[in-house]
């Protein structure tokens, strides 16, 4: 049997295989690139190049490939071999420094949201040596950024990589008036918990909604869901635990840190979790788990979901960004101590973040915006479209005692007794978990529960770094101004909580109240995508990323046009694929039903005129009048999707929400009604029964 430590990045080209097969200096050279964000040496290309390559090729690699983050959502990948003819029948292994730093894509087919012109075909990809290269299915990847041919990023990881500098420098400047003359740069963590759901195969090829729009557009309950919680944290089903014992082995070779595994709270849904790392590697690492998770499962006879709600009226999939700050010699920045009350460096991290959501709410709902994500958020499990944030009783009493001006203390450990004598006592955190909660301090890290199971983490990630470097440079600029001292920075942190306040809140997030009150408030509640996505580009926003050069207001308005058109065509294949289930496999098959049913009460009439048949008839009059008002229901659905189809991207994404979505539940509503009354061997697809309880 393998052993884990020998397995564990076996497949990715390392610092330890750097090490082993660099010469010294050049490894230092990468090494400073990669730990200090430092520009790479151009002139050490061709020799990473060849190490690269080399080590490649001994794992079995003959391919190499530029793996990029295109504007749709997923990954892409060209693949080219090593292979060089070199003349008489015979050809050489090559792979230089230029085709390690550079590659070249037709980026025509790729969305740009106007940055150029369709027939501007030209993009190209620039190797990012902060994210190590990895060798999967016979090919060398290298992760790299995505531009086109003016310099415009059209990929998610180049304006990651730009907030990480945004955050660092900021990050930097304060730590500084603190006296840190040590730490070189300040790195944002992530540990994506990826929530999933495994179903059979069969039953996912036989749902055309599940296998084109990833969820069900129809279904009625079935009659177990997940009332008796016995799925969460339960015993894994055998299929299922083979299927994550050789994730965790495929993905641990991939040096992706997965840690934990368990089932969640919905009848086949599962959850991963990895151990923290850098925001851009994890992003990366959370990308291809996701692709290995799709891949492996169907050698299970599985399929894997990530869709964000598969199933109406249980859990849906989030994926919980757990977001920190630490130096390059391993402080985290959010660790509050021992004194938390007296830890003012601690605290003004804590204001730069508070701030930082409150002014920034906008921008932290679009990144979670998705069609999907709409039909999850305020359900169970997933918070509420109401930006907030909740610290704990401990932390939040600090907090608010430094608003009132009051005497702050710090509390005592607690200790728990299980009451019996063989048992040890327990340490009790500092604060509760508050499930509700969209934005939540968990002891040394803040919790972003909003980001979508199928989204990248990447843009989460660019508003949380940049939002919260703009306060820090916020809070520099002013010490700087009138000076360093305890009083000043009292006061700053003092009035920063004072002037943001309303952001915080420990109650309920599902209740009327709440919601209410968040009103009252001036807090922002855009509970669908095409709301939030308007205000991307809002003056403030623009604003907040040009300063840091996160992104320009170009590259802004390219991505919300493609946030619109991305909302528009997920809807569109919604609606069509309703229409087609409808009209070609419910229709036919409960008239199928009614038929059969009414030729059974004609031939035992026949024989007995004055059987009573009153369950039957009544049946066929149900299921009839239902059939009537399915057609009519499906007739209200082409008309709305023959009039979105006409409509551009903006406002086809508002008439899709304000239109056609209703007439799409009034129809799955109807159809529904029929499931519940037609024999099981007519019912055309699995129900929700036979898929979730299968496995």
């Amino acid at each position: 049997m393998e052993k884990i430590s020998e397995i564990f990045a076996s497949q990715v080209f390392s610092e330890d295989v750097m090490r082993e097969r660099l010469p010294k200096e050049v490894y230092k050279s990468l090494l400073n690139t990669i730990a200090n964000g430092k520009e790479i040496d151009a002139g050490i290309a061709d020799v990473v190049a060849g190490a690269m390559k080399d080590w490649a090729i001994e794992h079995g690699a003959t391919h190499f490939t530029h793996w990029f983050q295109p504007l749709t959502g997923v990954t892409a990948e060209k693949h080219d071999a090593f292979l060089s003819p070199v003349g008489h029948g015979k050809a050489i292994m090559e792979f230089s420094g230029k085709e390690l730093i550079k590659g070249e894509s037709d980026a025509s087919s790729f969305p740009s949201g106007g940055l150029r012109a369709t027939f501007e075909a030209r993009g190209y990809t620039a190797w990012d040596p902060a994210s190590y290269a990895f060798i999967r299915d016979g090919s060398l990847y290298i992760p790299t950024a995505f531009c086109s041919y003016t310099g415009e990023a059209l990929d998610t990881k180049t304006p990651l990589l730009r907030s990480m500098d945004a955050i660092n420098n900021a990050a930097l400047r304060i730590l500084r008036l603190f006296g840190d003359g040590v730490t070189s740069r300040v790195i944002p963590s992530v540990g994506a918990e990826q929530e999933y759901f495994l179903i059979d195969e069969e039953d996912f090829k036989a749902r055309r909604d599940l296998f084109y729009c990833g969820r069900t557009l129809f279904g009625a309950p079935a009659v177990k869901g997940q009332e008796m919680d016995d799925h969460y944290f339960g015993s894994l089903p055998t299929k299922v635990s083979a299927y994550m014992h050789e994730l965790d082995l495929e993905l641990w070779r991939l040096g992706i840190s997965a840690k934990t595994k368990h089932n969640e709270a919905a009848p086949s849904q599962h959850e991963l979790a990895p151990i923290f790392c850098t925001t851009n590697i994890a992003v990366d690492n959370n990308l291809l788990t996701m692709e290995v998770m799709r891949k492996l499962a169907p050698k299970y006879g599985m399929a894997c979901i990530l869709s964000e709600k598969p199933f109406e009226g249980m859990s849906g999939s989030g994926k919980h960004n757990n977001w920190s700050l630490g130096t390059d010699a391993g402080v985290n920045l959010f660790k509050p101590g021992k004194a938390p009350a007296d830890n003012k460096q601690f605290l003004l991290f804590l204001a730069a973040v508070i701030k930082a959501v409150d002014e920034y709410q906008d921008l932290l709902r679009i990144s979670t915006a998705t069609a999907g994500n709409d039909c999850r958020l305020g359900g169970g499990e997933a918070p509420p479209s109401i930006i907030s944030v909740y610290l704990g009783d401990d932390l939040d009493a600090i907090v608010h005692s430094i608003i009132e001006g009051s005497a702050v203390a710090n509390k005592k450990k607690k200790y728990m007794s299980l009451g019996v004598s063989s048992m040890p006592k327990v340490r009790q955190d500092t604060t509760d978990r508050n499930r509700t909660s969209p934005f939540a301090f968990t002891g040394n890290k803040f919790e972003f529960r909003m980001v979508g199971a199928s989204q990248n983490i990447a843009f989460a990630n660019i508003v949380l770094n940049t939002a919260v470097a703009s306060a820090l440079t916020d809070f520099a600029v002013e010490l700087e101004s009138v000076g360093f001292s305890e009083g000043n920075l009292d006061a700053i942190i003092a009035r920063t909580f004072r002037e943001h306040k309303r952001i915080l809140f420990s109650g309920n997030s599902y209740s009327k109240e709440w919601e209410k009150e968040a009103q009252a408030r001036g807090l922002s509640n855009f509970k669908t995508s095409p709301e939030a996505y308007a205000h991307f580009t809002d003056e403030k926003n623009v604003e907040l990323f040009g300063k840091f050069g996160v992104m320009s207001e170009a590259e802004m308005r390219s991505r919300r046009e493609i946030f619109f058109g991305n909302y528009r065509k997920v809807k569109n294949i919604e609606a069509k694929t309703m229409l087609e289930m409808t009209i070609r496999d419910f229709i036919p098959s409960v008239s199928k039903y009614v038929g059969v049913l009414s030729e059974s009460v004609g031939a035992r009439l026949s024989v007995l005129p004055s059987l009573e048949l009153s369950a039957e008839k009544d049946i066929i009059e149900r299921l009839s009048v239902l059939l009537s008002r399915t057609y009519a229901a499906y007739n209200e659905l082409l008309r709305a999707e023959n009039n979105a189809v006409k409509k551009c991207d903006e406002e086809a994404a508002f008439y899709y929400k304000t239109s056609v979505a209703p007439k799409m539940e009034a129809l799955r509503r109807v159809v529904d009604e029929m499931e519940v009354l037609t024999a099981r061997e007519y019912w055309p697809v699995p129900t929700y029964g036979d898929i979730t309880f299968k496995i």
